[in-house]
């Protein structure tokens, strides 16, 4: 399309003609690259009038590198008013405007370029100064609008599934409060898919097309035309898309392209950023919290060995006074629940002591199995009594575990009684043993799993809390004992669980060479 740019002596409604390329006098200098020299216009088919009084008209191109970039043409109210010499003097004065013009278009090139470099490393100091990231990431989508003459601008991030494109951040130019949205897309029925799977950008010039008319990210941009779309890439991974709307046909430059790229290489950095500050505030935390349990861990057994002694003698005592006073069944029967009592106390002492020792195992290699039998041969009445179905399910040739016996059958029982405590009803136990692949690291699994209610989110990250329990008669040492003998033994404790369908308890035992 010609567009005149500038004039001199025309109407005011003939400045705002619009030419196609091959359309008039100056359409078809523009399409042939040469001069033309009308004497009168009114006896030339292709002259398109947009004033009356014109009679004769001249026409040459401006020529840049071997490509027409415009016309310079002028108008006469006289008949055969132009010569070949005003030709010569018009071809002169339109190479000197291409020069020009190409110093004023290299001059705006260096304009926006600088001004692109300015936004970009003031966007890196926001990303290094700013601990919000959807600040952040909000001005890297309004940035992006403003460099490109965009209307509208939107950046989604993947889940953790990676199954759905969530939005963070947008921006409208024509909207000066903008509500935050929240979206969320499925990678699979979305155009976005296609940039987050080939991790390359996507431009289209028109979204209203019969086969894209039904992409979700589309539906809600009915005034929108155009659309550009580049992968957030870190780590060598894909983690979201930079989108961009016009609502005018528009074709993407490769610059534009590359712009939009670099902006949101920029949001990636400051994504990586966000986690990692993340991870250092849970490291800190967790140190925090691990000091405070090992100072806890410290002063309770140094309690329990205190206590120790003055609850053996006692016990003694009891034993003493059950011989004296046989004659009075009253008595005795105090002091059975008394002698319960102190059973009980001791061996809330002895995890304590457990807890608070963290003793190093002995290691000896151990069959998982044979370990297994001895733990539901011991706890076989509880489980009869509570009316629970035992079902186990060990893998065949599995290799031998380096461990202590007696910790490991502790761990063992203790989630045993764990799942009874959960199934006070009854229910089904499933216990299995089998290889498994943990973050490449083969290791030997023993699993535990209750048909209980389940658990929460909450409740499963209080899980190995010492002394923390949410049962009446618990002391909250179970577990945190499983997981101190895992650790010792330079293994894990896993747990999964869903409301309502029960939960799974995974010992994971390093198998060495």
């Amino acid at each position: 399309m010609l567009d005149i740019e500038a004039s001199y002596g025309l109407k005011h409604k003939a400045k705002k003609t619009k030419l196609k390329v091959g359309e008039g006098i100056t359409g078809w200098v523009a399409t042939s690259g040469k001069p033309m020299r009308i004497d009168d216009v009114s006896k030339d088919w292709r002259y398109v009038s947009i004033d009356p009084r014109i009679q004769s008209e001249l026409a040459v191109p401006i020529e840049w590198q071997s490509t027409i970039i415009g016309v310079l043409n002028v108008d006469s109210h006289e008949k055969s008013h132009y010569t070949l010499e005003h030709e010569k003097e018009m071809e002169a004065l339109a190479a000197e405007a291409a020069q020009w013009l190409s110093y004023a278009w290299e001059f705006e090139k260096l304009r926006q370029q600088a001004k692109q470099l300015s936004t970009l490393i003031e966007i890196g100091r926001t990303i290094v100064s700013q601990e919000d990231l959807e600040k952040t990431l909000e001005g890297v989508v309004r940035s992006a609008v403003l460099f490109m003459n965009a209307d509208k601008g939107k950046l989604f991030l993947l889940n953790p599934d990676k199954t759905e494109l969530h939005l963070i951040a947008s921006w409208d130019k024509n909207k000066e409060n903008m509500k935050r949205e929240r979206m969320a897309i499925s990678l699979s029925e979305s155009i976005f898919g296609v940039v987050v799977k080939k991790c390359k950008p996507l431009a289209i010039q028109d979204i209203h097309e019969e086969s894209l008319i039904h992409c979700p990210e589309f539906a809600l941009e009915k005034e929108m035309v155009s659309f550009l779309s580049v992968p957030l890439v870190f780590g060598n991974e894909c983690q979201g898309v930079l989108a961009l709307f016009t609502s005018f046909p528009h074709r993407f430059s490769n610059s534009q392209i590359q712009l939009l790229q670099t902006l949101a290489d920029l949001s990636g950095v400051a994504l990586a950023k966000a986690r990692l500050l993340e991870r250092i505030v849970q490291t800190e935390e967790n140190l925090r919290e691990g000091e405070r349990l090992l100072s806890l861990g410290l002063l309770a057994a140094e309690i329990a060995h205190e206590i120790r002694n003055p609850l053996t003698v006692i016990h003694m005592l009891i034993h003493s006074l059950k011989s004296r006073i046989q004659c009075d069944p009253v008595s005795q029967k105090d002091l059975e629940v008394l002698e319960k009592k102190m059973v009980q106390m001791n061996r809330i002492v002895d995890q304590v002591l457990v807890l608070g020792k963290a003793p190093q195992p002995l290691l000896e290699s151990l069959r998982v199995e044979e370990i297994i039998e001895d733990v539901l041969l011991l706890s076989r009445h509880k489980l009869a009594g509570q009316k629970i179905e035992v079902q186990t399910a060990i893998a065949p040739s599995l290799p031998k575990i380096k461990a202590e016996r007696a910790q490991v059958e502790q761990a063992i029982l203790n989630l045993i009684l764990n799942g009874v405590q959960a199934m006070k009803e009854g229910g089904r136990l499933e216990i299995s043993a089998e290889i498994e692949d943990n973050e490449t690291e083969p290791y030997l699994a023993i699993r535990v799993k209750d048909s209980g209610p389940g658990m929460s989110k909450a409740e499963m990250e209080e899980l190995f809390v010492p002394f923390l329990t949410r049962k009446k008669q618990g002391t909250g040492l179970g577990l945190a004992i499983v997981q101190k003998i895992m650790e010792n033994h330079r293994g894990k404790v896993k747990v999964s669980s869903t409301l309502g369908e029960g939960s799974t308890f995974s010992l994971l035992f390093p198998l060495f060479d």
